[in-house]
């Protein structure tokens, strides 16, 4: 005989909790790598932009930016084994979406890594894709940088961080970040790394909005105000110079929110909804749509109150994230 059983909407949502809270108690204090068998599993922590100006536009028709950006402890995972085939062998799982095949950031990494050092390996990948793709959170980015440093430890090879750095810079502007950190001041066009050595400890509530912005558009869409470059450049630089990265997250600056929240009104009214539930200010990462409230507060019931708050009174994919420590 079969049994209907019937869950409330507050039991399942206390269940979704109750799963969020194990999954981040799982991913708080992992290490980079781990043996896997015969393979290498290796951990690619997402980043959030804890400020973000738009300096103006380069004659090469990228933009000139500042943003100072923080690895967290959410992961995607690079497991690296023997493979059975002929080449690279990319196999895509998880929760989210990443493209299959020569597109994707993990496979052309292996490729640039291998045929720099003039290698014909038969390698496995499996990617498992828990940062939803086109948030501002740097995950193809991220996944690039482990694949790197995870297959030249797999292969041990003996490879400076200068070659590392050039085959990042070949694949993409915020590669190179991930390459070190966890805290960094990155300018240009991401491409340049000024380490911050304060450590800066927080947690934060990350909003995973069902909703797809276009980095080009919205940079296509920004309009420039050097006025508002200038102060908050003033002020974000007297804080780094003071090691007062807890006075920049404050200020919230992400030059890129105005044009990203035009482009995205859904985006716009999620963001004024939940701050007024008094959350706290909203921060958008990158040029979204992934937005984030850091929690002065490092009480763990303190932040999944927080959370409970937010399940009760929107839907959408929220996570409690920690700075990460590598």
């Amino acid at each position: 005989m079969s049994t209907n059983i019937t869950i409330s909407p507050r039991t399942m949502r206390e269940i979704k909790n109750a799963i969020r809270y194990t999954q981040y108690d799982i991913m708080t204090g992992k290490e980079q790598f781990e043996t896997f068998g015969k393979g290498l599993l290796v951990r690619a922590p997402a980043k959030i932009n804890l400020s973000l100006l738009i300096a103006g536009k380069r004659a090469d028709g990228f933009h000139e930016i500042e943003t100072i950006m923080a690895k967290v402890d959410l992961f995607d995972e690079i497991l690296i084994q023997p493979g059975l085939k002929g080449g690279i062998e990319l196999l895509c799982e998880g929760p989210h979406w990443a493209p299959a095949g020569k597109e994707n950031l993990v496979y052309k990494a292996a490729t640039s890594l291998l045929d720099s050092c003039g290698r014909q390996d038969n390698i496995k990948i499996t990617l498992t894709k828990n940062i939803p793709a086109g948030s501002g959170l740097g995950s193809a980015s991220s996944n690039a940088a482990a694949t790197l440093i995870g297959l030249a430890q797999y292969l041990k090879l003996d490879l400076e961080q200068k070659t590392l750095a050039e085959l990042a810079a070949d694949l993409g502007s915020d590669v190179a970040f991930f390459l070190n950190g966890p805290l960094a001041l990155c300018t240009g066009k991401g491409e340049k790394i000024e380490k911050l050595h304060e450590i800066f400890n927080f947690m934060a509530l990350l909003i995973l909005p069902d909703v797809n912005v276009s980095t080009k558009r919205v940079y296509a869409n920004y309009e420039h105000d050097q006025s508002l470059y200038e102060s908050l450049n003033t002020r974000i630089n007297s804080y780094i110079s003071k090691n007062r990265i807890d006075l920049v997250v404050k200020m919230c600056a992400n030059m890129l929110g105005k044009s990203c929240f035009g482009l995205a009104n859904r985006l716009a009214e999620l963001k004024a909804k939940i701050e007024s539930l008094g959350i706290g200010p909203l921060c958008l990462s990158g040029s979204g749509s992934a937005m984030f409230c850091i929690i002065d507060n490092r009480d763990k019931q303190t932040v999944r109150g927080k959370m409970r708050n937010l399940e009760e009174n929107i839907n959408c994919e929220c996570v409690i994230v920690s700075n990460n420590r590598w």
